[in-house]
């Protein structure tokens, strides 16, 4: 090597030109290798001891301390002892001598390397590891140092990587604990002598409308005046220095707390002084005095100071996310809770000076913590409460000196306070778990129903009437203008995921107080109606606006004569309203219904009586084709009124089906009139002209209808067969393709459904039969027609012309197929009988459409809807025919077309076959016996081979569904059991059959644990323990003695190679499984066979292995077992492969 000078005026060259944007990525690459092999030679960590302590260039450091981490985790098992002596010496005395002056990445980069020393030899051969640490923070000239040591050390050795045996895991564990009490002594030391340092000095401010307010609440949360006291202190102003300090002393507590147990080594006094520093966040004067001053040095304090209150709430969040307290802790619990409520109240106090909104939104300003994503103190509260609701408060609810009730108080200012719309969700959270609570709460007590309502009634109501404001445009305009409408995430809207929240919380509130709730709602409900009602009287004519000479007004429709811009604001705000409480109205709609029936009848009676009459004032008068004076804005307005209200009526279709069942023996005339002009409502909506959204709401009510309410009457009421006859009318224009499915199924079930409350002798099967086959043969009159043309070649256009019809046909046959598919018998059977003809011009198409995959998949999709559906009623030989057909038509050459050559479509459409498969093998009898063997020989001969070696998932899934289903429901056809062998024997010794094709299956599932694809891992593995679990797969005798250890050993390496870490504990299960068939041969001759094969490693590291390996048998050591042996094994391979070439090992 040449001389260290040299070599580091050259690194420093190649460092700088490295760095350089002109250096082409081909010059990188060659320094990157060079620099690669200078770090693997042996030695190389003198001259990077030399370059650490003579260079100011920050990438040759940041190089020699990779190459020092690099030697210390991966090649420290072949340094000789001497050189490690003297790293372990020269390291920390470089960062005692130049860690004020280094930059700090490279001074806590340093110090991470010192702390992976202690990793590897603390306290073996680095006995004074912890004790420089404990000593550097004692020493006030290197507490910073000492501190970031002892986080460093904290993240590095609590949750080690799986660089390290797990006795060695185990070991460093158990040392940190016995240093814990200790750890915490120091800090809590430090952080109070600082605070009583400042607080004697601090000059004593005068009164602020902050300082020294204590209040009924704050002395019934605290219990002790001396408590609050102490917290009412003016809080010190502290030196750059010492915010450094106390910000590093909280964010190693922070760490700490998240893996030490919660004990009494966390005293009292620790956890007072980390609240004293968490009201730095909730204290705005220091804010507003760096504003000002208007000096950036006190903006940098007011930031510093934040950051404080930020840190001191993440230790607390720490030890508030542990669900496991034990009883000595539980009073410190209490007495953490009083005190972040007396810092809830300071945050939530009104005064003259503050509003508790601009308070919070000086709070919400984010401060940089650990150099990680900004983070608000808000956000950090709102955490606490979040884990106090959802963790604690039952745990807490139960003391009487919790006032409970005056902390809901509390978070109802701090959540409608809330600064910004994320902020306001994450408190609605809250609120939905408090109310699950109490839910839960109420069921588990029946009998102190009324005691616990009683409590919290207030509370409850006051809830739901804010959120119930803040959902409306009247009283929050300016927040809900904000909100986006239009951009989709997780298919929602900002302002839909905002009302959808909102309205869950009022739901809640429903279930828990439904008389108050309803008597809130409705009242407001009916305020924005009679606007909405009343907009009647201004709708004019377009001649009357001609002779006014009004320039936007078209010939011919009516006109909305509101035209005034504040009238046209007022309006706009009010329909906005009356659609959101359309919504929070049909919500409720399931709290009407069941066993309060009778209870709530009147108030559903009212709502409903309500949204009938909406439906038809807007379906007459048709405000949905009206101009107005600003037609971007109310036209929309007006349609999704009109649509929320057909959809809140469609909410109550589940009350109107209880209500026809009460009542369909005596005066059933009210229910027939609701019913009745809900549809007159409907039928001048069932038009292409009409809007989609409204179009689809319509059509979406009379499904529900149809389906839900079925009422007998509804075949005969003129507005039904106005609508049959717009939609057989081949004249008329076709509704756009969702309408049309969904108004051909409402007129199927019309027809098909049993009628409710009715004997079978009184359904008139006979007229709704002969009704039915007319609407499906009117449906697909074109269709049958295709059945002539299909073998004759077809030119392009004609081609698309057919492609059409069939693709509108079969949608429309497959929704009615599927929406009777849980009906009764007779029901499947009229819908067959119609769709016969169908049926068999559709397998007369397919061979013609074979190559067009985008038309089989859709065909596909109509047989397998089928078959799930109607299987029985398409009786045995036809059903027989289709299978056949499709087996013949599915050759290895056509599969190998559909998955590689035709993208997903084909890929799809060979899946849909399987899943017309999977239907078959598993239906019960012998029917469909016959079919198993060429099922098995098509998936094992024709499509595996096809789809075994590609990477893509596709058809895999499917693929091994459908061997499973082959064997799970025909587990005979592989194990004839004979019962007389089982009374001979004793035990069922099962005779094999067709063992070639079974033990293919097998091979198939062990073929695809190597595979990287993790979900169809997890499929298959969960079919093999299913199958197990079933029929006692492991158990077999062919699986024993020829697949078991097969098995297993491929679970092992898939655990050793981390190549699907997400399933270990899946795998984990599995192994114990299969391995305790036989325990004796896992034990004697698999674990020394399977440690035999293992390289890697050598004989004595193998022998340790094997003796780690407990002969448990019980699932939870068996598991903890696997996860050590194959923890060791990584580790023992990582070593080896960091020794020295040429190393000898004893």
């Amino acid at each position: 090597m040449a001389s260290e000078e040299a070599s580091l005026r050259a690194l420093e060259s190649l460092m700088t030109e490295f760095f350089h944007n002109c250096t082409t990525n081909e010059r990188k690459r060659e320094i990157e290798e060079l620099l690669n092999n200078f770090a693997q030679q042996i030695g190389a960590w003198r001259f990077c001891l030399y370059f650490l302590s003579s260079t100011r260039n920050d990438y040759v450091m940041m190089y020699s301390l990779t190459v020092f981490e690099n030697l210390i985790n991966k090649m420290w098992l072949g340094v000789p002892s001497q050189d490690k002596m003297e790293i372990r010496s020269c390291l920390p005395k470089l960062l005692l001598a130049h860690h004020k002056t280094l930059p700090y990445f490279i001074r806590n980069k340093l110090c991470k390397v010192i702390v992976d020393i202690g990793r590897q030899d603390w306290p073996m051969f680095y006995h004074d590891f912890f004790t420089n640490i404990l000593q550097l923070i004692q020493s006030p000239v290197t507490t910073p140092l000492g501190l970031i040591m002892l986080k460093t050390t904290s993240e590095e050795l609590a949750c080690p990587r799986e660089d390290l045996s797990v006795a060695r895991k185990e070991e460093l564990r158990k040392l940190l604990l016995d240093q814990v009490q200790t750890v915490l002594g120091l800090l809590t030391g430090i952080l109070e002598s600082i605070w009583d340092k400042h607080s004697v000095t601090a000059a004593t401010p005068p009164p602020s409308p902050t300082s020294g307010e204590s209040g009924d609440l704050l002395s019934s949360l605290l219990q002790s005046p001396s408590a609050a006291k102490l917290l009412n202190q003016p809080i010190p102003i502290l030196d750059t220095e010492s915010e450094y300090i106390c910000s590093l002393a909280l964010e190693c507590l922070a760490h700490l707390f998240s893996w030490i147990p919660l004990s009494t080594s966390i005293t009292p006094s620790l956890l007072t002084t980390i609240f004293h520093f968490a009201r730095f966040g909730c204290d705005t004067r220091v804010r507003k005095m760096s504003s000002v001053n208007g000096s950036s040095q006190n903006s940098v304090l007011g930031q510093e100071r934040g950051r404080l209150g930020v840190l001191a709430m993440s230790c607390i969040n720490e030890l508030m996310s542990k669900n496991c307290v034990p009883m000595e802790f539980e009073e410190y619990l209490l007495r953490m809770f009083q005190q972040t409520f007396y810092l809830l109240q300071k945050i939530t106090k009104e005064n003259n000076a503050h509003t508790v909104k601009s308070r919070l939104e000086e709070l919400d300003e984010r401060v940089l913590c650990w150099g990680r994503q900004a983070e608000s103190y808000i956000e950090k509260f709102t955490d606490f409460l979040r884990l106090f609701v959802s963790v604690h408060l039952r745990r807490i609810e139960s003391y009487s000196q919790f006032p409970v009730v005056e902390f809901l108080a509390l978070l109802f200012k701090y959540t409608f306070h809330q600064p910004t719309h994320e902020g306001y969700f994450s408190c609605l959270d809250i609120w939905t778990l408090f109310l699950d609570y109490l839910t839960s709460k109420i069921k588990s007590r029946l009998a102190d129903k009324e005691a616990v309502l009683n409590r919290y009634e207030d509370a409850l109501v006051l809830l739901l009437t804010e959120v119930l404001n803040r959902i409306q445009f009247r009283y929050n305009q300016a927040q809900l203008e904000e909100l986006d409408d239009e951009t989709l995430d997780d298919d929602q809207t900002e302002w839909q995921r905002y009302l959808r929240q909102s309205l869950e919380v009022v739901a809640k509130v429903m279930e828990l107080l439904p008389t108050h709730a309803f008597s809130t709602l409705f009242p407001v409900l009916q305020d924005n109606l009679e606007v909405y009602l009343g907009l009647q009287q201004f709708v004019v004519t377009s001649g009357t606006a001609l002779e006014m000479k009004i320039p936007y007004v078209s010939r011919t429709g009516h006109r909305l004569n509101i035209t005034a811009e504040n009238d046209c604001r007022r309006l706009h705000c009010s329909l906005r309203d009356l659609s959101s409480l359309l919504q929070a109205v049909g919500r409720l709609a399931e709290y009407f219904i069941g066993d309060v029936f009778a209870a709530r009848f009147n108030d559903a009676l009212t709502v409903v009586e309500r949204l009938v009459k909406v439906t038809l004032y807007g379906s007459q008068i048709k405000l949905y084709n009206i101009e107005t004076a600003v037609p971007s804005v109310l036209k929309p307005d007006l349609i999704d009124v009109h649509a929320q209200s057909l959809a809140a009526l469609q909410a109550y279709a589940h009350w109107l089906a209880q209500f026809y069942s009460e009542v369909h023996r005596q005066n059933p005339e009210q229910f027939i009139s609701l019913v009745s002009t809900a549809l007159e409502a409907i039928t001048p909506l069932i038009s292409s002209k009409v809007q989609e959204k409204l179009l689809l709401s319509a059509c979406h009510l009379l499904v529900s209808l149809a389906t839900t309410v079925r009422p007998v009457f509804l075949i005969s009421i003129p507005a039904v067969q106005k609508v049959f006859n717009r939609i057989t009318d081949t004249s008329a224009q076709r509704l756009p393709d969702k309408a049309q499915v969904l108004v051909c199924r409402a007129l199927s079930n019309v027809l098909l459904l049993p009628w409710p409350n009715l004997p079978e002798s009184e359904q008139q099967w006979a007229v709704r039969s002969t009704n039915h086959a007319s609407l499906i043969s009117a449906l697909t009159r074109e269709y049958r027609q295709l059945k002539s043309n299909a073998i004759l070649p077809q030119r392009k256009v004609q081609l698309e012309d057919t492609k059409v019809i069939i693709h509108q046909t079969l949608s429309v046959l497959e929704d009615i197929v599927e929406s009777i598919s849980g009906e009764s018998t007779k029901s499947r059977q009229i819908c067959y009988q119609s769709l016969q003809e169908s049926v068999q011009v559709s397998l007369a198409l397919f061979p013609a459409f074979i190559h067009q995959s985008d038309v089989t998949d859709e065909m596909l999709s109509f047989f397998l809807t089928l078959f799930q559906g109607l299987r029985v009623q398409m009786g045995v030989p036809f059903t027989e025919q289709i299978i056949q057909t499709f087996l013949n038509m599915f050759t290895r050459e056509q599969l190998a077309e559909s998955i590689l050559h035709e993208g997903s479509t084909g890929c799809r459409v060979v899946e849909k076959f399987l899943k017309i498969l999977q239907v078959v093998v598993q239906e019960p009898g012998q029917v469909f016996k016959p079919f198993l063997p060429s099922v098995i020989s098509l998936c094992m001969e024709q499509v595996y081979p096809i789809i075994a070696e590609r990477s893509s998932p596709d058809v895999k899934a499917e693929l091994f569904e459908l061997l499973f289903r082959v064997l799970h429901h025909n587990w005979r056809y592989f194990f004839k059991s004979s019962v007389l062998a089982s009374v001979q024997r004793g035990v069922a010794e099962e005779q094999m059959e067709n063992e070639a094709q079974f033990s293919a299956i097998m091979q198939a599932f062990g073929q695809s644990f190597l595979q990287p694809d993790i979900h169809l891992f997890k499929q298959n593995l969960f079919y093999l323990e299913t199958l197990n679990t079933k029929q006692k797969l492991y158990h077999k005798k062919i699986f024993r003695t020829t697949m078991l250890f097969q098995f297993v050993n491929v679970l092992l390496q898939v655990l050793v190679h981390k190549s699907h870490d997400l399933l270990q504990e899946e795998i984990g299960i599995a192994t114990y499984n299969m391995a305790s068939v036989d325990f004796d041969g896992f034990y004697s001759a698999f674990l020394p066979e399977f440690l035999a094969s293992c390289d890697g490693v050598d004989s004595n590291q193998k022998n340790v292995l094997g003796r780690n390996f407990k002969m448990d048998r019980d699932l939870p050591s068996f598991t903890q077992n696997v996860h050590r042996l194959v923890n060791d094994l990584r580790y023992y391979r990582l070593c080896n492969d960091s020794l020295p070439p040429g190393t000898v090992k004893l």
